[in-house]
Parts: C-alpha cells; sequence; structure tokens
C-alpha cells in the first residue's frame, strides 16, 4: 500500500527527473532562489537535485532522509503556489522558483502521468484500456 505522505509529493512534483534535470541545468534556474552564505547554490536549486534522485527511487527503497525532503517539497510548492502573482507566469522568477523544487505550474499533471496520448484517447475498448492502465501502473498509478 502507498504512503499518503509519499503520494502527496508525488502529487506536488509534476516534472519527470528528465524535464527537472534538463531545467536546473538552465540559466534561469541559477538565478532564483535564495543562497545561504557561504553557497553559490540556491536552496530550490540543490533541493531540485535530490528531488532527481527520489524520483529515480522505487517507492520501497526511500529512506527517512528522504521522505524528510518530500515534506520539504510538498510544504514550499502548497505555500509557494498559494502566493501565485497576477498576469502572466511563463516567464515569472515565482514559476522558476517552482520549477526548482519540481513543480511547473504551468504543467498539466495528465501530461506528466501519460506523456504520449494512450490509445484509450482514441475510443472505449477493452483492449485500448488495457494498455492506458498498464501505462499509468508504470508510473506509479495504481
Amino acid at each position: 500500500m502507498a504512503n499518503p505522505d509519499d503520494q502527496a509529493f508525488f502529487d506536488a512534483v509534476n516534472m519527470t527527473p528528465a524535464a527537472l534535470m534538463k531545467w536546473l541545468k538552465s540559466g534561469d534556474s541559477l538565478k532564483v532562489g535564495m543562497t545561504h552564505e557561504g553557497e553559490t547554490e540556491s536552496v530550490g536549486h540543490q533541493m531540485g537535485e535530490h528531488i532527481v534522485a527520489i524520483l529515480h527511487k522505487k517507492r520501497a527503497d526511500l529512506t527517512d532522509v528522504d521522505r524528510a525532503h518530500m515534506a520539504k517539497v510538498v510544504g514550499y510548492v502548497k505555500r509557494h503556489s498559494a502566493q501565485r502573482p497576477a498576469g502572466d507566469i511563463e516567464h515569472s522568477r515565482w514559476r522558476y522558483s517552482l520549477m526548482n523544487w519540481g513543480h511547473d505550474p504551468l504543467t498539466d499533471s495528465v501530461a506528466r502521468i501519460c506523456p504520449r496520448k494512450p490509445a484509450t484517447f482514441r475510443g472505449p475498448g477493452p483492449a485500448r484500456l488495457r494498455v492506458h492502465r498498464v501505462s499509468l501502473m508504470k508510473h506509479g498509478v495504481p
């Protein structure tokens, strides 16, 4: 049975590991976030790297340290999402900061779970539904 706290993390993080790694390598990613004195990398950027590592693990292999990071991510995404600025957010520091934490507010969660349109979108049918279910299960959706 899935841990409900784990599920909150996987709901909050809507970027794939590959998309998050690509984002973390971008210049825009490095320009946002709070940096502790004496450090050169922002807290959010550091957390993004932890998130990628967590996303590559099987749920059964998650440690207490991983779960502590996961809880921080859920809290940050909830708090920061509530502070959404007015207007266009596509190139905002607000969005970029959230993306460092694995959450792109412009990304639909369905696109994360099913990056390609599964056969079920073409019409009903038992074979198509089975393909869709297997696709979802591969991504940790029961």
